[in-house]
């Protein structure tokens, strides 16, 4: 099946929310605006990271992590949030404008965790803007992240 990109249904949307709410949910009421900059979002994914609010297994809470990683890069590049339908199922995405460039910040940082590997919010998200500046520069590029 060739992928179909489309707009978030309002399930997703939902789903995508609670999400987001999770890694709020880690901010006193007084720092909720916290949220706000895509530099406190890294920080505050940094936080968590840091302070282990997770275990290894906790795949939602994980993938949350990865929804406020894609809110940061959407400040940070211009993207927009899409749905991706393919033969793996239907997951959030992130597109350059119009063009085929797609993130898939979702497990981005789930992955490294399962993994055992250090995350570095900041590293990660520089190495990403630098990647997709280059696919932006270079349009014939068909990576994927």
């Amino acid at each position: 099946m060739e992928q179909i990109v489309r707009e978030m249904s309002e399930e997703m949307v939902q789903r995508i929310e609670e999400q987001r709410d999770w890694v709020k949910g880690h901010l006193p009421e007084e720092y909720k605006s916290v949220y706000d900059t895509s530099d406190d979002k890294l920080e505050l994914l940094q936080e968590i990271i840091d302070r282990e609010f997770y275990k290894k297994t906790d795949t939602w809470e994980l993938q949350s992590l990865g929804i406020t990683l894609g809110d940061a890069l959407s400040q940070e590049l211009d993207l927009e949030w899409v749905q991706v339908e393919d033969d793996y199922g239907i997951d959030p995405a992130l597109r350059h404008k119009e063009t085929s460039i797609l993130l898939f910040p979702l497990t981005m940082i789930s992955k490294r965790i399962e993994k055992d590997e250090q995350v570095d919010i900041k590293e990660l998200f520089e190495g990403i803007c630098n990647k997709v500046s280059e696919m932006v520069l270079d349009p014939d590029t068909k990576r994927k992240e």
